[in-house]
């Protein structure tokens, strides 16, 4: 091995270092009360040497938001192809679910703390990100144009009760106020019940704009990232 790869597989180990460590502190005793001195302390380095890898605590926050989408997107969903509407918006629905339960550290950074930066300040960092969001929102719009739902359930309002839903039995498991047995029959009782309940045509008051008129794939999800930019203000 040559000098310039033993630094960068040096560099590379401790860049994990300290994003393990950040992750780890940011975690138990919030964002906000975490600074780059404290987790310069915890892997014994100088704060001017963890500044030499990131210029600042948003820097490796957004490098585990990074980190935590990736992940996201590796819980394994299974198979889509050939399944009913229905089964594919559940099926995608749960890697949320899924995702908190393999990686809940991830979980709890993204979803529980309120002080961490705003995702929407990184826009093209977290591309990938929203084009999850918007595979979900077509599988629901989809869903609209089978007849599964029906028109009057606008995908966007769709997306945040179903995903809502999961993020708080999710939290819930993660507090530890719900045993892990408990939640796992739960969120699926969760869906059930709200996929049921879309499936009656119940009207959502997040759903349509006055007037009653139905909203298209796109513009909900679009509407959807700005109440999303809101929730995080």
């Amino acid at each position: 091995m040559g000098i310039k790869e033993r630094q960068e597989r040096d560099r590379g180990a401790v860049t994990r270092a300290i994003l393990d460590v950040a992750r780890e502190l940011f975690v138990s005793e919030g964002y906000e009360n975490v600074s780059i001195r404290k987790i310069a302390e915890r892997i014994e380095y100088s704060p001017a040497a963890i500044y030499s890898y990131f210029p600042s605590k948003d820097d490796i926050f957004f490098a585990l938001a990074e980190e935590s989408v990736r992940l996201l997107a590796d819980c394994s969903v299974g198979p889509l192809d050939g399944l009913p509407a229905i089964e594919r918006v559940r099926r995608i629905v749960l890697r949320l679910y899924r995702f908190s339960v393999e990686h809940p550290q991830y979980f709890a950074l993204m979803f529980v703390d309120r002080t961490v930066p705003k995702i929407c300040r990184e826009y093209e960092r977290f591309a990938f990100a929203r084009e999850m969001q918007q595979e979900l929102v077509a599988e629901l719009q989809h869903a609209v144009d089978e007849g599964v739902f029906p028109k009057t359930s606008p995908p966007a309002a769709a997306f945040r009760i179903l995903t809502f839903g999961v993020v708080g039995v999710a939290v819930m498991r993660l507090s530890g106020r719900l045993p892990a047995a408990h939640a796992d029959e739960l969120v699926n009782d969760v869906l059930n019940v709200t996929l049921a309940g879309l499936r009656t045509g119940t009207v959502l008051a997040s759903g349509p704009r006055p007037g009653g008129q139905p909203v298209d794939g796109a513009a909900a999800y679009r509407e959807d990232e700005k109440d999303h930019a809101q929730i995080r203000d």
